[in-house]
C-alpha cells in the first residue's frame, strides 16, 4: 500500500505561536503514525511580524506562489507590538485567504464536558453550532479610500463587497452543510440598517433556499444574534454570516465554550485548487510567550480540521474525544483551564492520550 504523504507548510508565527504549534504537529504525527497509510511532511517558515521588522514585509514577495506548491498550511499565531495590527493581520493572513480563494471559514462552537462556560445553567448539549463565515470579500475586502489626509477635511471610506458569486457560494455551501448534517440553518444579517449589502444578502440567503426545501431556516439581525447566543444558544446549529458578522460571533462563541484557548479554525478552499489553512483564532499574546502557560488545545482542534480535511474523520473524531477527555478528567491542562501543566505537558498529554 502506498502511503499518503501530506505536505504541510507551517507559518508558527508571533509570541505563543511556536509554543502551540509545535503541539498540534505532535498530533498530526502522532495520528499518522499510529495510522500508518498516511504521513505528514513539514516545512517552516520564519515569517511574521519578527520577519516585517527586518525585512519591511510579512512575508516574501513571491511568498503565495511559495505557499502554491503545499497541501495545506498550518498558522500559529500573527501579531506583535511594534507592527500595527492591520499591517500583520492584512499582509500574512488576509493574503494568504485572498490569495487562495480559502472562501469558507469554518468555526465549531462547541462546548465540550469539561470546558468552563460563563453562562449559567447550560449544558454541553446546549452550545453546539458550527459558524460558516464568509471569508474572501465582505467587510473585510479592503476597499475604500482615505481623502483629506491630515486636514480637517479628512475622510475615511471602508467599502463592504459583495459580489453575487462569493455571497451565493457561501451561503450554498451552509445549505450544503445542514442538509449533509440535518441541522436547522441561521442566516445572520442586519437588513435594516444596510440598506445595500445585507439587503441583498438576505435576497440572495432567499433564493437558494428555494432548492433545499428541506433545511429549516431562520434569519437574525446581528444584535439579536449576539443576544440569543448568550440567552439561549441551543436555537443555533448552522450559522451563515458575512466576514465582519462572523468573526465577532465567533469570538462570542469562543467565550461561551470554553475561552479562547480552545478556539480553533480552518479556511477552506473547497474545490481544492489552492491549499487550505488550519489555525488557531486566539492571537499571539505576546505576554504569556515564552511562560510556557499558552493552551495550545485550540490548535489541536485545528490540527483535527486539517485531518477532516484530507479524509481521516476517524482521527478527526479520535482528536476530539481526546481533547474532550482531557477537559471531563482535568488532565495535564493548562492554567486557563484550571490546571497547572506547561504548554508542552499538555501537548504531550494529548499526544499519549490519542490510541488507535
Amino acid at each position: 500500500m502506498t502511503m499518503k504523504k501530506h505536505r504541510i507548510a507551517v507559518i508558527a508565527g508571533d509570541g505563543i505561536g511556536p509554543e502551540v504549534i509545535a503541539e498540534g504537529e505532535k498530533i498530526l504525527k502522532r495520528a499518522a503514525r499510529l495510522d500508518g497509510t498516511f504521513g505528514f511532511s513539514f516545512t517552516h517558515f520564519p515569517w511574521g511580524c519578527e520577519y516585517y521588522l527586518k525585512t519591511g514585509r510579512m512575508m516574501p514577495e513571491d511568498g503565495l506562489k511559495t505557499l502554491a506548491k503545499f497541501d495545506a498550511i498550518f498558522l500559529g499565531a500573527v501579531g506583535f507590538p511594534g507592527v500595527p495590527d492591520h499591517i500583520s493581520l492584512r499582509e500574512l493572513l488576509l493574503e494568504i485567504r485572498h490569495g487562495f480563494d480559502e472562501y469558507v471559514n469554518v468555526r465549531p462552537v462547541k462546548l465540550l464536558p469539561g470546558a468552563p462556560c460563563p453562562l449559567v445553567g447550560v449544558r454541553p448539549e446546549d452550545v453546539d453550532m458550527t459558524f460558516i463565515r464568509e471569508n474572501s470579500e465582505g467587510e473585510y475586502a479592503g476597499s475604500g479610500a482615505w481623502l483629506y489626509k491630515d486636514t480637517p477635511e479628512e475622510v475615511v471610506i471602508q467599502n463592504g463587497v459583495f459580489s453575487r458569486k462569493g455571497t451565493e457560494r457561501i451561503i450554498r455551501y451552509a445549505y450544503e452543510l445542514a442538509r449533509k448534517e440535518k441541522k436547522t440553518l441561521t442566516s445572520i444579517s442586519k437588513g435594516n440598517a444596510l440598506n445595500y449589502s445585507m439587503v441583498f444578502w438576505d435576497q440572495i440567503f432567499k433564493e437558494v433556499g428555494a432548492e433545499y426545501p428541506d433545511v429549516k431556516t431562520y434569519s437574525l439581525l446581528v444584535d439579536a444574534a449576539a443576544m440569543f447566543m448568550v440567552k439561549d444558544p441551543k436555537r443555533f446549529q448552522i450559522v451563515v454570516a458575512s466576514n465582519l458578522f462572523g468573526d465577532i460571533l465567533t469570538d462570542l462563541g469562543a467565550a461561551i465554550s470554553g475561552g479562547m484557548g480552545l478556539a480553533a479554525g480552518a479556511n477552506l478552499n473547497p474545490k481544492r485548487t489552492f491549499p487550505s489553512m488550519f489555525e488557531p483564532i486566539h492571537g499571539s499574546a505576546p505576554d504569556i510567550a515564552g511562560k510556557g502557560l499558552a493552551n495550545p488545545l485550540a490548535t489541536i482542534w485545528s490540527a483535527a480540521q486539517m485531518l477532516e480535511f484530507f479524509g481521516h474523520k476517524r482521527w478527526s473524531d479520535k482528536v476530539l474525544g481526546v481533547i474532550a477527555k482531557m477537559l471531563r478528567e482535568k488532565l495535564s491542562l493548562t492554567p486557563d483551564m484550571g490546571g497547572t501543566a506547561t504548554t508542552g505537558e499538555c501537548g504531550s498529554a494529548a499526544a499519549r492520550l490519542l490510541v488507535k
